[in-house]
Order: C-alpha cells, then structure tokens, then sequence
C-alpha cells in the first residue's frame, strides 16, 4: 500500500489534553477500522457513545478513488455495510443509533467515478471532502516552494476550486471539514494569517448556499497545530449571513478518545451563529436535528 498522505495522519494527544463532550444527539463523522487510518472497531465506539450519553453516530469510513490514495479498495461497499447494519441492530436496544455513511473525497478528475458509485451504492448519509491529492501542490515535501512568492488567494485556489466543484456537484449531503487546507499550509500560513483574508471564501460559501448542501462544523482542528475548527466560528458567521441553512457536526474521530470531542463546543457555536438545528439524513429526505442548549465538555480522567 501506498506511504499514507498528510490527511491521513493519526493524531497524537496526551490524555491530559483531551477534552470530551457528553449527552449530545449526534456526532456525524466517525472512522473505523473500515477506513486505512484507524484501527477502532464500530462495537468501541459504539459503547463510548452510550458511555458519555451520545445518541446517534454516522459511520464515514473513507472511500478514495485515485488508486494512489490509502482507501482505494481498502475494503468492499459491501463490508462496510455489513459491518455497520449489523451493529446497528445490536446496539439499538441499547439507545444507539448508528448510520452508515461515507467520506468520499472529491476532484474533479474523478467526479464521474464518486457519480458512478453512488448510483451503484447507497447510504444513509455522505460526506463529501476534498484532501491533498496526489499530485497537489500540499503535498508536505513542496509546499514551502509552492506558497513563496505567491498571493494567500493564489496559493488556497487550488483547494477552494475543488470545494466549490464539490458543493455544486449535487452529490453530497454536506462539505466535510471546509477549510482543512489550513491544515496543510501551517505553518508556512497560519490560520490567522487565512483568517485576515475572509473576502477569499465568499464564493466558496456562495456556492454552498445556492447549491443547498450542508456545511460541517468539524472538531478536528481544535486538536491539531492549527488550533480552530473546520471552518472557524467567523466562518460559521458569515455563512449564516449569506443565507447559509444547513449545517451538520463531527469530531472526525479516528480513535476511540476522540469520539464526540468538542462537539459541545461546535454546537455552541452554531447556536452562536444563529443555527437551531443540524440536518441530518439517515437514508430518506433530510431531518432537522434540535441543537442542544449548553451541552457540556467534560476534561478526560
């Protein structure tokens, strides 16, 4: 198998550093052992879910389509299923619902291939994301020779450019981790440096509002070098004011003592930004999932 690529990275926290959230409805991007890049069985986080009183969990293992890229044909659509519909019913008498979904990452270049599959394939509820392909110009051993001499706007156009593919491709129930290219640039760019160029994501959001997909609010930046979500809070802001109605929440969690982590925090801030609900689909027309009001975090023993 090919060496994993930067997004694939397992994250490395101390206990100490983990903060976890608790009583929370759903946390709607979660990877298995299913996906190349973690190695945690459903049932695991399944019992951390009734644990800390999470009430619902999407199954987003990742399925790729560059046959470069770790999760190509890593496993079956019909494993995958299998695994997920069959912990669903035993641990549905135990107050936990669990889906199953997909992240699929999206270009351009095989756009055709994630149609294809998903007139073959359904599921309950998908990701759409977009990672450093290869071949992109975030790939860690150039990145620093790409950004010098270049404009912020010039340097994230390539990313943005796929992201608005995405959202007006019509295939997606929501934009995974909108903003990760920040990931990538730190800390050549920090996110404070992004941050003082909002007027680049205005046709980003634009396209997700006219196209009608869902933004997702994801934890996992809070955890890493970059320090903020995917997107920012400010972000979350703006596409509320742009018209922006649909939105969902994950933790991206790869390991078991990241599942739901700082999901309080994401809801809090959607209420923040004028957001009541999430949407959410669990296989038919989307539903509105009520955001809790003052879910704590709880500091991991």
């Amino acid at each position: 198998m090919n060496a994993t690529p930067l997004h694939r990275h397992p994250v490395d926290l101390s206990p100490a550093t983990i903060e976890r959230s608790s009583n929370l409805p759903l946390d709607s991007h979660v990877h298995t052992d299913q996906s190349p890049d973690s190695d945690v069985p459903i049932d695991v986080y399944a019992a951390v879910a009734v644990e800390r009183g999470i009430t619902e969990l999407a199954i987003t293992d990742h399925v790729d389509f560059d046959p470069r890229d770790p999760a190509f044909d890593y496993t079956s659509y019909a494993d995958r299923e299998r695994v997920v519909r069959d912990a669903a019913e035993r641990w549905a008498p135990r107050g936990v619902a669990i889906r199953f979904g997909a992240e699929l990452t999206f270009n351009r270049r095989w756009a055709e291939d994630v149609r294809a599959h998903l007139r073959r394939h359904s599921y309950d509820f998908t990701i759409g994301s977009v990672h450093d392909w290869p071949g992109s110009p975030y790939r860690q051993a150039g990145i620093a020779s790409f950004i010098a001499g270049r404009d912020i706007a010039e340097v994230v156009a390539p990313y943005y450019t796929e992201i608005v593919a995405a959202a007006r491709s019509g295939l997606f129930d929501t934009i995974g981790h909108l903003d990760v290219v920040k990931r990538y640039l730190h800390p050549y760019l920090t996110a404070a440096d992004l941050g003082e160029r909002p007027e680049i994501l205005e046709p980003v959001l634009q396209a997700l509002v006219d196209s009608g997909v869902a933004m997702e609010l994801n934890t996992s930046g809070l955890r890493q070098a970059v320090g903020e979500t995917y997107p920012s809070s400010a972000t979350v802001t703006r596409f509320r004011e742009l018209g922006g109605r649909r939105v969902t929440v994950g933790s991206d969690a790869h390991r078991r003592d990241l599942l739901g982590w700082r999901l309080a925090d994401a809801y809090d801030a959607l209420r923040r930004a004028g957001f009541e609900s999430v949407v959410f689909r669990r296989g038919g027309e989307p539903v509105r999932i009520e955001i809790p009001a003052g879910s704590g975090a709880v500091a991991a023993p």
